[in-house]
């Protein structure tokens, strides 16, 4: 099945809404996308059950071209999407944030948007978006995207043209708006905190106000409940790894993530959170503020890898190491932390003096506490399902580098082969696997609560 989302009967298997994720949201569907030559052109085209106005632009780094949508739904038929067609190397789609649904088209080479045209549907054709590509100078699809984007306002039963987008003029002495992150849930009551240290620093002074540092709570208040934030790779625009029958990793994690928050839920013990719960991408350090800002006391990434050798099965479990422990480690790194420039916006190096400073002073810490918690892992796992060899292994993942919450990264195991891709898509082996990690959960709590004791 290669690109394409896998047969609907096996992601009806995951529990997961893949091809209607914004079915209550949306107002129209695509029902395919295509991709051909025609004359020095590579022409793509999306089909729509009906008008929607819409944005294209190109993006530098690596070229791609990008079509913004308002938030739809997808019922695309399944077999591979277009890919080494023209200047088109590979393309995906998805939601990229509440109300705003994208296709972004990897190119192989500099290419300008020769023409982009909305038709509405006449006879057995559906309305459809075409946007014709030419080949061009590096210099030129710079210009091209310098320009900005380029608006198609998609009109009843008229073809209508893409035009520049027009720039809004500029208002003085207006406060700029805050900008809404991609998820937002209540946070419980703010437990009390000590003065936040000031660092010195060649100069000024940072004062570290986002580092947070427990007072001792009140044992008079009863048992604790923890905050347990599970992260589900991947999403959106960014489909992660492809399975052998090409089930998309962003499934397979989501899936396991709801079957781990339903089991830890059932205790009554925690108060669990995803990143999120449909197919959406978030950038990585979002992800990682998101289990900051709720006060995580755990914080849970799941993966899904592939390989080159199909032999090689097994889950393992990361914990933080700005040097990864070998080499296989170091490349995973690599690829994951690269996930955020597939949206157009790279976010890998925001912060870096400040995220420094907090690492210094905070990591060891939970670094420690992020080991215990995946031993805990590897010996409940073990009991369970098949590990890798030396299963617990260390890399530089952007998810792990919270300052202040214990983090872990499972790589469920891989998708490159058939006993674990179908182990992966059986609701049975997610239930031993959450039932590992709710054991794992547990036994770590007891530990921490054990050696607060006096």
């Amino acid at each position: 099945m290669g690109m394409r989302r896998f047969l609907g009967g096996c992601f009806a298997a995951l529990g997961v809404a893949v091809f209607a994720f914004g079915a209550q949201a949306a107002d129209a569907e695509v029902t395919d996308i295509r991709a051909g030559v025609h004359g020095l052109a590579t022409r793509i085209v999306v089909d729509l059950d009906r008008p929607v106005t819409a944005r294209v632009f190109t993006l530098t780094g690596p070229a791609r071209l990008v079509v913004d949508l308002p938030e739809v739904g997808w019922r695309l038929p399944p077999e591979p999407l277009p890919a080494g067609i023209g200047v088109l190397s590979r393309l995906r789609y998805g939601l990229f944030k509440p109300g705003n649904s994208r296709v972004v088209v990897d190119l192989n080479q500099p290419a300008r948007i020769h023409a982009a045209v909305a038709l509405p549907a006449a006879g057995d054709y559906p309305n459809r978006l075409v946007i014709d590509l030419a080949r061009s100078s590096g210099t030129d699809f710079l210009a091209q995207t310098s320009a900005g984007p380029m608006l198609i306002e998609a009109v009843e039963g008229k073809i209508t043209r893409a035009e520049p987008e027009a720039q809004p003029e500029p208002v003085r002495s207006t406060p700029k708006p805050a900008v809404a992150k991609p998820i937002k849930a209540a946070a419980p009551a703010k437990p009390a905190v000590a003065e936040a240290p000031t660092v010195r620093q060649a100069g000024g002074n940072v004062k570290l106000a986002s580092l947070r540092i427990p007072v001792k709570p009140d044992r008079a208040a009863g048992p604790k409940v923890r905050t347990v934030v599970i992260d589900p790779g991947h999403g959106g625009i960014d489909p992660g790894a492809i399975g052998l029958s090409g089930i998309y990793e962003k499934h397979i994690t989501l899936a396991a993530a709801r079957e781990i928050k339903a089991r830890l839920e059932a205790t009554g013990h925690y108060r669990v959170m995803l990143t999120r719960d449909r197919d959406i991408f978030i950038a990585l350090r979002d992800r990682m503020e998101f289990a900051r800002e709720n006060k995580a006391d755990l914080f849970v990434s799941l993966h899904a890898d592939t390989i080159r050798d199909k032999g090689v099965r097994g889950l393992s479990v990361y914990t933080l190491s700005e040097k990864a422990s070998d080499r296989e480690a170091a490349e995973l790194a690599e690829r994951e932390n690269k996930v955020d420039i597939l949206a157009g916006v790279d976010l890998s190096n925001a912060s870096a003096e400040v995220s420094d400073i907090l690492i210094d002073l905070a990591q060891r810490e939970t670094m420690n506490q992020s080991s215990k918690f995946a031993n805990s892992l590897v010996d409940e796992l073990t009991r369970s399902v098949k590990v890798l060899r030396n299963p617990h292994r260390f890399a530089g993942f952007v998810v792990l580098k919270s300052p202040d919450v214990p983090s872990v990264l499972i790589e469920m195991g891989f998708l490159s082969n058939p006993d674990d891709e179908k182990a992966l898509r059986s609701p049975q082996h997610r239930r031993k696997f959450a039932d590992a990690i709710a054991g794992a959960v547990g036994g770590y709590f007891r530990a921490v609560e054990s050696a607060s004791r006096p």
